[in-house]
């Protein structure tokens, strides 16, 4: 490689420290500020373009157990001597999600997947302060997550009939059961099974 010529590492390193993708979009109803792909993308761009690199995105389907995940891999090219590097994340397909069909449902999760591939290549942190009604947000889904886990889990031990209680409940699914009710069910289904 000649002597002024700068690799791959060097030149992503360029690009990390100079790219600035500042949370532009807002989500009103949870109060927080967030950034898109489509903002990282167009932050990055003349970036990019500055130090001979060239980026692409791509999706793929699979399946992980008995769920379905967006695998998204976000590859930069230096074009001057070929050379990559690539990362990769995955999201989630949720079964149903109240008012999204299903590509709606698989556009969300290959969103996700693209933002967050792009976050480990470019180093943009994405991490919330314990404070924000952001970081409050992203902590009830993780605990909606972990009880709906735990609902299903019992309601297979106890063989239970959920269409019967969804239908007793006014829902259609466990998903629209908020935390507060879902740990109500849990902690009786416990006590009928003798945990």
């Amino acid at each position: 490689m000649e002597k002024n010529k700068m690799g791959i590492y060097e030149k992503l390193l360029k690009v990390q420290m100079e790219l600035k993708a500042p949370k532009n979009q807002r989500n009103n109803f949870g109060g927080y500020n967030y950034r898109s792909c489509e903002d990282i993308l167009e932050s990055v761009k003349p970036i990019l373009e500055k130090n001979k690199l060239s980026m692409q995105i791509s999706d793929e389907l699979v399946q992980i157990g008995e769920r379905y995940y967006i695998k998204a891999t976000a590859t930069l090219l230096d074009i001057e001597d070929n050379s990559t590097m690539s990362n990769t994340a995955y999201a989630r397909e949720e079964e149903t999600k109240k008012g999204m069909d299903g590509s709606q449902i698989t556009g969300t999760a290959s969103s996700y997947a693209r933002k967050y591939c792009l976050n480990g290549l470019l180093l943009i942190d994405d991490t919330k302060d314990a404070d924000t009604n952001e970081y409050k947000s992203e902590s009830d889904q993780k605990e909606h997550l972990n009880l709906i886990n735990q609902f299903n889990t019992l309601a297979d031990e106890t063989n239970l009939n959920r269409e019967a209680l969804y239908k007793k409940l006014g829902v259609n699914s466990n998903a629209e059961l908020d935390n507060e009710k879902l740990k109500e069910l849990i902690a009786t289904m416990q006590k009928k099974v003798g945990k």
